[in-house]
């Protein structure tokens, strides 16, 4: 089992900036695809970005392309979101999830949430205009 906790969340006005944290315990995720999601209110849950162990790049969305940035600490076991340029409508509750990363699949199904395992609780983006 993995456990993930989100953290880093919180009210920004627009043009800030924030950086999301995922914190994995039980496991050591270096061998997992890890990605950010969220559901907006109203809306249905979507990618944010994803990475994994051997891509070239990483997956984003392309509302968040330019503006968010994912990476990894293997170290510690921790997987980021660096939210630059912040806009109302980032508001959401973003969540962070795991799976293992398997090299046969293609690039699109880790941007597909049936495709995780593990899911965090969530933690919640203001973006005020």
């Amino acid at each position: 089992q993995v456990q993930l906790v989100e953290s880093g969340g919180g009210l920004v006005q627009a043009g800030g900036s924030l950086r999301l944290s995922c914190a994995a315990s039980g496991r050591t995720v270096s061998n997992y695809a890890m990605g950010w999601f969220r559901r907006a209110p109203g809306k249905e849950r979507e990618i944010v970005a994803a990475i994994t162990i051997t891509w070239s790049g990483d997956y984003y969305a392309d509302s968040v392309q330019g503006r968010f940035t994912i990476s990894r600490d293997n170290a510690k076991n921790t997987v980021y979101l660096q939210m630059n340029s912040l806009k109302p409508e980032d508001t959401a509750i973003y969540y962070c999830a795991a799976t293992l990363f398997r090299a046969s699949w293609e690039r699109r199904r880790y941007s597909d949430s049936r495709s995780y395992d593990y899911w965090g609780q969530g933690t919640q983006v203001t973006v005020s205009s």
